[in-house]
């Protein structure tokens, strides 16, 4: 495992140096970062590295933590699915887009590092019992179904081992999972939707929450199955049926167990519930509750936006999804009540198609083309804090930097704290 950097606060600062590698903690072979953690939790610790010339050597060490060592090491080689799921998004992508759309992560170590979902299908029985003795919990599980037969014929893998006494394993042995499906119409919703809810519900506590997530479609699907979108009427179906079992289970466990995503209700055109039926916001991170939340706290803090003046005219660029409820609670507040310019746009997916109305999925491109039209008629632009990465790298592989000097007008990266937005975008 090879060592990248050694922290300058570090007892191994100018003993160890960046390109040697540990070997072994208390003579026991190091796996990855986590195993590190791990094994070095013990009191007394005896570390062997090697160094770039290939000598090895040995630190001994009483009553240190992992993260006291100061050492950060190359970040293991990520886990791929073996799966060729029928609403798999990184099938739907053309070449020439950002790397990481082109990875088919299948790593519980970044479930539990990074709560990504996996569907437990490139894992041996060792791995298992990995998850288990080193307390990697919580896990984020995709199911799609817990019929077996269905869940082969989903993801396209025949040798998909039984679902529910894997999750069983896990549960009994004290390990939390989070899970979601992802909705097809057609294909796993309906009676398989009502089977799979119970037979997760009856894994309750250990199964803590399970997500419902409308699939996703782009118009690069060529060598993929035809699958139907969800459409207003079905959105409204799926949330009828989803706030049946919301109400059985906050009686019969005490949560609500399952949610369904923020996409459901601007689909279906139905208000998002309150604040509090969020309960913990146990799916948070997967688009539930993210609408609720921004509005809550935008709510809570507007009134310090009342002594705010600008005559500067100001263009929000937002997915379509989100458009309606920003319109709604942001835009006519500022607008009305503040007397403000501020134009909340919807910008249209021209790449993936009109079936992709989040904003984390806008290309560069299709910002630019949106403003590019209407570029007298404000001053400056808020892009959504979504659609770059930590590199100010848009999906479409432009920079920010070639965003502005395109469009020639101040550019403001947007927060999730609209408040701060808004406030920042008038300054």
């Amino acid at each position: 495992m090879r060592i990248i950097d050694v922290d300058c606060s570090s007892p191994l600062y100018g003993r160890v140096k960046s390109g040697d590698s540990v070997v072994a903690v208390n003579n026991q072979s190091v796996m990855d970062p986590i195993d590190f953690r791990f094994k070095t939790s013990e009191e007394q610790v005896t570390i062997r590295f090697i160094s770039q010339s290939g000598s090895e050597y040995e630190y001994d060490f009483n009553d240190y933590v992992a993260s006291e060592l100061g050492l950060t090491f190359e970040e293991p080689k990520i886990r791929t699915c073996n799966c060729n799921c029928i609403f798999c998004f990184v099938q739907q992508q053309p070449k020439g887009m950002r790397q990481s759309l082109y990875v088919k992560d299948e790593d519980y170590r970044l479930s539990f590092t990074h709560g990504n979902f996996i569907t437990l299908s490139n894992m041996s029985d060792d791995d298992f019992e990995r998850i288990v003795q080193q307390r990697l919990s919580p896990l984020y599980i995709s199911v799609h179904t817990t019929d077996d037969e269905l869940r082969r014929q989903m993801l396209r893998n025949s040798k998909l081992a039984p679902l529910l006494p894997r999750l069983k394993f896990l549960t009994d042995n004290r390990i939390t999972l989070h899970t979601q499906v992802v909705l097809c119409p057609g294909v796993n919703d309906g009676e398989h939707l009502e089977n799979t809810i119970n037979d997760l519900a009856n894994l309750h506590p250990g199964v803590a929450s399970l997500a419902m997530v409308p699939v996703g479609l782009t118009r690069y699907r060529d060598k993929l199955p035809d699958i139907s979108p969800y459409t207003h009427l079905k959105a409204n179906e799926i949330l009828d049926q989803l706030h049946s079992f919301q109400r059985r289970f906050l009686s019969q466990i005490d949560t609500r167990f399952v949610w369904p995503a923020d996409e459901f209700y601007v689909l279906a055109n139905q208000l998002f519930p309150k604040r509090c039926e969020y309960e913990d916001m146990p799916q948070f991170e997967n688009g539930i509750g993210m609408a609720r939340e921004a509005i809550t706290m935008f709510n809570r803090r507007k009134r310090y936006l009342d002594r705010l003046k600008s005559r500067k005219r100001v263009i929000f660029l937002t997915g379509k999804s989100a458009f309606p409820f920003l319109s709604k609670y942001v835009g006519e507040y500022v607008t009305q009540r503040l007397g403000l310019s501020l134009d909340i746009h919807p910008v249209r997916n021209r790449f993936w198609g009109n079936n992709v109305t989040v904003s984390g999925l806008l290309t560069g491109e299709d910002l630019l083309r949106e403003v590019s039209s209407c570029r007298d008629q404000f001053d400056s632009i808020v892009l959504p804090p979504n659609c770059l990465n930590n590199d100010d790298l848009f999906l479409d592989n432009l920079t920010l930097e070639q965003f502005c000097h395109r469009i020639d007008k101040p550019v403001l990266v947007g927060k999730y704290n609209i408040f701060a937005t808004i406030k920042e975008a008038f300054v």
